[in-house]
């Protein structure tokens, strides 16, 4: 996200208010036993990179490597945990988010008008899928991510943040691209529930997560419901991710914080300070999925802002004491 108005690096200090859970529990879900409250560590920044609008955190089980973009900066970025070491590739073009190929090498990436393959390795011009919104020039592509049957969902948004333009695509290992949902400013996520029924998508602007059920065999969403609603203060939602608990991590843009949240209730189970306001996607990666990485951004926020928050736009690490889930593979 970006050109929205900032809030302070601390705001969730100042204001405990936490977001408004709008699901009540069934019957069935009372009897659910309580999902355990996580403890993080703290979080410190292993790359001051100073993106101007970070995003797009991928870690890769064969690199052993975290991947994520500076979605205004044009670059994609490659950090080592283990030896430090980091790279980067420049873009012609907005390159937003990314996932593995399951079958070739590189990666799936969304430009600014739609879906590319991408081979880090090679480092040549990304090619060109399909760009579904040539009839949208305002628009341009957000988060995304890959479902575990190999298809790749992504959204888009207006570039200015004010237009309700944007939607909700599905791109398929065979080449079909179908939108699932319309009518969004900015879109973030998706992510989806442990056991693959749910998906979960912001409507980042009105500060709301929706929740949909996933029909994974067809690919197709329903029975779309308020999951959540942030509270006035608390910045909003922004990039997303599910542990292998089930529950919920959500970067919050304007909170200088990632809230982990019931996958059911919505209820908040705790929180991850960061040093800077606008924090941006997460990830969990390392050998055991145990390390949460964080994105951040600098575009916002105003030259006193900066000078407070020096690590803006920096990539975040914090260790977990449980482990999260492995990224979608795109089945092309």
């Amino acid at each position: 996200m970006h050109r929205v108005k900032s809030q302070g690096a601390h705001a969730q200090a100042r204001n405990r208010e936490t977001s408004v859970t709008l699901i009540q529990d069934t019957p069935a879900d009372m009897h659910r036993p309580q999902l355990a409250t996580p403890v993080p560590g703290i979080a410190h920044c292993v790359d001051p990179a100073g993106a101007l609008l970070g995003e797009g955190t991928l870690w890769s089980p064969r690199e052993k490597a975290l991947y994520w973009v500076d979605i205004l900066g044009r670059r994609l970025h490659r950090f080592d945990p283990a030896t430090g070491e980091r790279k980067s590739w420049s873009f012609g073009e907005e390159i937003s988010a990314l996932a593995e190929r399951a079958h070739a090498p590189g990666l799936i990436v969304t430009l600014r008008r739609g879906f590319a393959l991408f081979d880090p390795a090679t480092g040549g011009e990304p090619h060109y899928l399909h760009q579904p919104e040539l009839a949208l020039p305002g628009n341009r592509f957000n988060d995304g991510k890959c479902d575990a049957q190999g298809s790749f969902w992504a959204g888009t948004m207006d570039f200015d943040c004010v237009a309700p333009t944007g939607g909700l695509y599905r791109y398929d290992p065979d080449g079909r691209c179908t939108c699932h949902d319309q009518g969004f400013a900015v879109t973030n996520g998706p992510t989806w529930s442990a056991d693959g029924r749910c998906l979960y998508f912001n409507d980042t602007v009105n500060g709301r997560i929706h929740a949909y059920d996933f029909d994974s065999a067809a690919g197709t969403l329903s029975n779309k419901r308020l999951w959540l609603a942030f509270a006035a203060g608390d910045g909003v939602p922004d990039g997303m991710t599910t542990d292998a608990a089930g529950r919920l991590w959500i970067a919050h843009w304007g909170g200088a914080c990632v809230s982990c949240h019931d996958p059911v209730t919505a209820q908040e189970l705790c929180r991850v300070p960061l040093p800077t306001s606008h924090v941006t996607n997460c990830a969990f990666g390392g050998p055991d999925l145990r390390t949460l990485f964080i994105s951040t951004a600098r575009t916002g926020l105003t030259p006193e802002q900066l000078a407070e928050q020096p690590l803006a736009g920096g990539l975040f690490a914090v260790a977990m004491d449980s482990p999260g889930m492995p990224a979608g593979l795109f089945g092309g």
